[in-house]
């Protein structure tokens, strides 16, 4: 029979706290929460057996990828998982921070879960300028929208050329 010797972590990380869940290979469940900062997890990793033999998975979400090169720094192997394609039973509504974690360390280990490839420091600058210039776009939309409903409301029409742009000279 094939002994385990992995640990296998599930992490469900919030703003302030992840909690955590860690699956002993003698099939232990530990679990507790901390808080979510740099030191307080450089506490928790080295309470833990030796790096080579922990594997640590988290879903990806609005706290980014620096809890990925944190635990890769420290030297734990860290998969980040594709929320979308969590496995979920039908009729599980019950949703806890625990719970998430204990679900993610235990269909780790069953090798269920799809990873996301971790975008380098450039990539994901690149990505947030880009989120900042549509969200810029999608503002200024709204807030002509807005201003053009209002001058409606008010009996105000523009008509001469496009309601945006400079008056189009004649001829």
């Amino acid at each position: 029979m094939l002994q385990h010797t992995t640990t296998h972590v599930g992490l469900d990380v919030s703003k302030a706290s992840i909690s955590v869940a860690l699956l002993r290979p003698d099939g232990r469940l530990d679990e507790e929460s901390i808080a979510n900062t740099p030191e307080a997890v450089r506490r928790l990793v080295r309470r833990w057996p030796e790096p080579a033999t922990v594997r640590v998975c988290y879903e990806a979400g609005p706290t980014g990828y620096d809890l990925h090169r944190q635990l890769t720094a420290l030297g734990i192997e860290t998969t980040v998982i594709a929320p979308s394609l969590t496995p979920r039973r039908p009729g599980d509504r019950i949703k806890t921070d625990r719970r998430d974690a204990r679900k993610l360390a235990g269909l780790f280990r069953a090798g269920e879960l799809t990873s996301v490839r971790v975008p380098t420091l450039e990539e994901e600058a690149v990505r947030d300028l880009l989120r900042a210039r549509q969200d810029e776009r999608e503002d200024i939309l709204r807030a002509r929208h807005r201003l053009s409903k209002f001058l409606l409301r008010h009996g105000r029409v523009y008509t001469d050329g496009s309601a945006w742009t400079g008056r189009t000279p004649p001829g």
